[in-house]
């Protein structure tokens, strides 16, 4: 369990990928993860995990924009279609569910099938579905909560209402 600024924190890999990071509760947190922190369970880190711990860390301290550690992402291929695509927002901007919709080759109404796929994201902050806002610049969505979801686009320069699309 790693503190931040937005809650606990806790990350799921091995030495070689990092597969989950999540707020400690947020929705979709997983019930059967177990979270133990190093000091409680006696052993060392595993080397994805320590490293997204070091990046999460400096990330919120304004020194990381771009995240380096290796991910695997589980889920539906359409679910990896959209997670790919939220790795291509880049810091500091904000997409639409619409126009990511509609870069996925979606029919009109599809912005609902990315918003499910988005609050799916087992990877918070590194893949960046807080980057994604409504069509109007609307905070709409966000698993670990709006809160969490705009200090986070503060805290990248983003302001809420302003979007950088590049869909």
């Amino acid at each position: 369990m790693l503190p931040s600024p937005l809650g606990d924190i806790v990350l799921r890999g091995d030495d070689r990928h990092l597969s989950g990071l999540w707020f400690a509760g947020q929705k979709h947190f997983p019930t059967q993860l177990a979270v133990l922190s190093p000091e409680q369970d006696g052993t060392q880190l595993p080397e994805a995990v320590r490293q997204g711990h070091d990046e999460i860390v400096a990330y919120f301290s304004g020194k990381l924009k771009a995240f380096r550690v290796p991910l695997t992402l589980s889920g539906t291929p359409f679910q990896q279609q959209v997670w790919a695509m939220l790795l291509d927002i880049p810091f500091g901007k904000q997409v639409s569910y619409g126009s990511l919709a509609n870069a996925a080759g979606l029919p009109p109404g599809g912005s609902r099938a990315i918003g499910n796929a988005v609050g799916r994201n087992p990877i918070s902050v590194i893949v960046p579905c807080h980057r994604v806002i409504g069509a109007s610049g609307t905070l709409t969505g966000y698993a670990g909560g709006l809160e969490r979801k705009q200090h986070l686009l503060t805290l990248e320069g983003g302001v809420a209402g302003h979007r950088g699309l590049f869909y």
